[in-house]
């Protein structure tokens, strides 16, 4: 019994020393992992600091890809676009001609253009879903300018047409676009009509507007035979300031319209 009491202390005196000891040994382990994790995220933050992330030079490359495939097509312009050539015509020519053929006081009397107005009415879109789609692209591009979609005002119950359906499409051009856009029509398009023998002067609303019908859209060499699903006409309309039909006429003969000789003058 001695003996075993007498070694009882003993056992729980090396229990307590290996508990210290190994207390010992994980905190220094410890230590020496925090020193490493410190160590390392020093190092780690350097190179991130280093070395930018892969989206950022994912980033950088297409950057820099734009940069270089874009100078071409972003570069602006050196000298600023030419004025049209029929407006050129228009201040140099056709102002002293009709200041001393109509004997005006002043320049600004002289008529002028105003607008030019394409229209396509598609009356079987009703029925065809796709034929506006269609008339919207060969009116855009023929006038280079995107038209709008025109809608009926009024029901019709004989036509089988609601008030609001889509029955046409129109575009109005103004400025450089007009003058580019008649001077196609007078010089490439109109002669492209088969058997054309002159415009007739009837198109003419008395108050200076000159109407024109073109059956074949296909006389604008813009317009790609392979690619369109019909033959569709349009009207052009071609607004002036012209005070009579007189003016008006005399005006569009010398833009270079190519109007009927043997027709009694309005």
């Amino acid at each position: 019994m001695l003996d075993e009491e007498t070694q009882q202390p003993e056992d729980l005196n090396e229990a307590e020393e290996t508990t210290e000891e190994t207390t010992e040994e994980t905190s220094e382990e410890a230590a020496g992992n925090a020193d490493t994790a410190e160590a390392t995220s020093e190092d780690g933050g350097e190179e991130a600091a280093e070395q930018p992330t892969e989206g950022r030079q994912r980033r950088d490359r297409a950057t820099a890809r734009g940069g270089r495939s874009g100078d071409a097509f972003l570069e602006a312009p050196t000298e600023p676009p030419p004025s049209p050539r029929l407006y050129e015509q228009f201040k140099n020519e056709i102002i002293p001609a009709m200041v001393r053929e109509f004997n005006y006081s002043n320049s600004m009397e002289v008529p002028r253009l105003q607008k030019i107005v394409l229209n396509i009415g598609v009356g079987e879109a009703l029925t065809n879903g796709r034929a506006i789609e269609a008339a919207t692209r060969d009116l855009t591009i023929i006038s280079g300018q995107k038209p709008v979609v025109t809608l009926a005002r009024k029901s019709i119950a004989g036509f089988k047409l609601r008030e609001g359906n889509p029955i046409g499409t129109a575009v109005t051009l103004r400025g450089p676009r007009m003058y580019h856009f008649l001077d196609r029509l007078v010089n490439t398009a109109l002669p492209r009509i088969r058997d054309f023998r002159g415009l007739a002067r009837r198109g003419l609303d008395g108050r200076g507007n000159y109407t024109i019908g073109i059956r074949e859209q296909i006389i604008f060499p813009e317009i790609d035979y392979n690619d369109i699903d019909k033959i569709r006409g349009l009207q052009v309309t071609i607004a002036t300031t012209a005070k009579n039909d007189v003016e008006a006429i005399r005006l569009l003969e010398m833009y270079g319209m190519p109007f009927i000789k043997d027709t009694v003058e309005a």
